[in-house]
């Protein structure tokens, strides 16, 4: 099954996100903050990041943006997974080239449709 990193400064989210993904049979690695979750997707490569957008020091938005401009990390899918919810939000972390952006909370029924077309599982 496909590796999912999930990249939060939260606890709470982290927990969430790891129990209903491993429910599904997803292997999950989990960074703290932007700059742990990009030193890990440089050396694990999993199949798709879920990024928190707000977080201390680095930002999702930073994060993905040197995630998709690296050679090394290009090819895997970012969800941005984030409370904000203003479209203009949704439209600058796609323009930082994440593959989508997902609301808080995240619920299954939303996020796991859109994951099987990301990973074609």
């Amino acid at each position: 099954m496909a590796r999912i990193l999930i990249v939060d400064d939260s606890p709470t989210e982290l927990h969430a996100l790891r129990r209903l993904l491993e429910r599904h049979g997803y292997q999950i690695l989990e960074a703290r903050d932007a700059q742990q979750g990009i030193d890990l997707a440089r050396r694990e490569r999993p199949d798709l990041i879920l990024m928190d957008v707000v977080m201390p020091g680095m930002s999702g938005f930073q994060a993905t943006r040197r995630l998709t401009r690296d050679e090394e990390t290009a090819r895997i899918p970012v969800f941005l997974v984030s409370s904000k919810t203003q479209e203009s939000d949704r439209i600058w972390g796609l323009r930082q080239g994440a593959a989508d952006y997902v609301i808080k909370p995240v619920e299954e029924r939303d996020i796991l449709p859109r994951m099987h077309a990301v990973l074609g599982t």
